[in-house]
């Protein structure tokens, strides 16, 4: 029974890369998950950051065509990876846990980033804004009198 959580977790913690690739969150995402595969060795760390900045290259590299592949490939590949760390080491699940919930929080079920935006703008004269983080906005402006 653990081993089948374990190994679902690792499916999950897989997906949830993909999925964080063609997002807004992608570089906290990597960073957590680094920490997480790397096992407190900067160097691994660090190679492991690479290693997750060419998946996503060639996840965003891949045509419509190729595009679903290379996120099953992705997807598999950090699988495999994940389930290697947890049976390697199974006090990790907690923080792939937390990685796969913080994918999720930061994410929509359409994959646009939901987190908290900030918004720095100005304007001058005559100017008019419309800023807008995430969401749908209509604007209306009338020309000065």
């Amino acid at each position: 029974m653990l081993l089948e959580a374990l190994s679902a977790l690792a499916a999950a913690g897989g997906g949830a890369l993909v999925q964080a690739m063609a997002t807004d969150t992608w570089q906290e995402c990597r960073e957590r998950a680094a920490r997480l595969l790397g096992r407190g060795d900067p160097q691994e760390e660090a190679r492991q950051e690479a290693r997750l900045e060419r998946a996503r290259e060639e996840l965003t590299a891949a045509g419509d065509d190729d595009r679903e592949q290379a996120e099953v490939r992705q997807a598999e590949a950090w699988r495999t990876r994940f389930a290697d760390l947890l049976e390697d080491a199974p006090q990790q699940a907690e923080q792939l846990r937390d990685l796969v919930e913080f994918v999720r929080e930061q994410t929509s079920p359409g994959g646009v980033a939901a987190g908290r935006v900030t918004v720095h703008a100005t304007a001058s004269g005559h100017a008019r804004q419309a800023v807008q983080g995430q969401g749908e906005q209509h604007n209306t402006f009338q020309a000065p009198r």
